[in-house]
């Protein structure tokens, strides 16, 4: 099996980094890395989560920014972005393996599933994944994996401060189409419980328009903040 460098970006995390890190332990006894790479928290996160990672790594805060500092320390043969309140499946690194296929320009997504007991949700993500199988676009919430070759190849994530994960898709796929996974990892709701349900969908399809007609991700960022 090809090894798999996990790469996890983190600022204030220390509610939920435990939880998505007990999950990765099996993966590290059979030979997997897990790296963190911290944008500077003020809370815990880094404290936690030192027992169960193999290297911390201090960065700039930035999401795209920290998964390329991961990414350029990372010894994998395959790297898989992420997000540091997300919950594998059982088997997650074969389940990787078998869609990669020993290819050596591949990548792919899990879909996702929200953690919120809202009937809302269940739909929320059922949109999320189908759209992501229609247009090839990934999302970081469905944990993006790809060969260090096509990684390098395609120069890594541009350093945005929003939408890294849509324009990395659109570079990958004019390679390879996406291994678009069936297995579920779950992503936590907060987001939409914090900000109001429709109201964080209406917004992210806004943004998401605006980026596609050429709108400045940077701009983007202050809409949604």
């Amino acid at each position: 099996m090809q090894r798999l460098s996990i790469i996890i970006p983190t600022l204030n995390e220390a509610g939920s980094i435990n939880q998505t890190l007990a999950l990765l332990q099996p993966l590290r006894s059979r030979g997997h890395e897990v790296i963190l790479v911290d944008g500077g928290s003020t809370d815990d996160t880094v404290d936690m989560a030192r027992p169960e990672v193999d290297r911390i790594l201090n960065s700039d805060p930035g999401r795209a920014h920290q998964m390329n500092v991961g990414a350029s320390q990372a010894r994998g043969d395959i790297f898989w972005f992420l997000h540091a309140d997300t919950l594998i499946p059982e088997l997650a690194d074969q389940i990787i393996a078998a869609a990669i296929d020993n290819q050596s320009l591949a990548w792919g997504r899990f879909d996702v599933r929200l953690d919120g007991k809202d009937v809302r949700f269940r739909l929320i993500a059922l949109m999320m994944n189908r759209r992501s199988r229609l247009s090839g676009i990934a999302t970081g919430d469905q944990g993006i994996f790809v060969t260090r070759a096509l990684f390098e190849k395609i120069g890594g994530f541009a350093e945005q401060p929003l939408m890294e994960d849509i324009e990395i898709s659109r570079r990958l796929k004019r390679h390879v189409r996406p291994n678009c996974l069936k297995q579920e990892l779950i992503t936590s709701s907060r987001r939409w419980e914090t900000r109001g349900i429709w109201r964080t969908v209406f917004l992210m399809w806004r943004l998401r328009l605006r980026y596609a007609l050429g709108g400045d991700p940077h701009k983007l960022a202050k809409l949604y903040r």
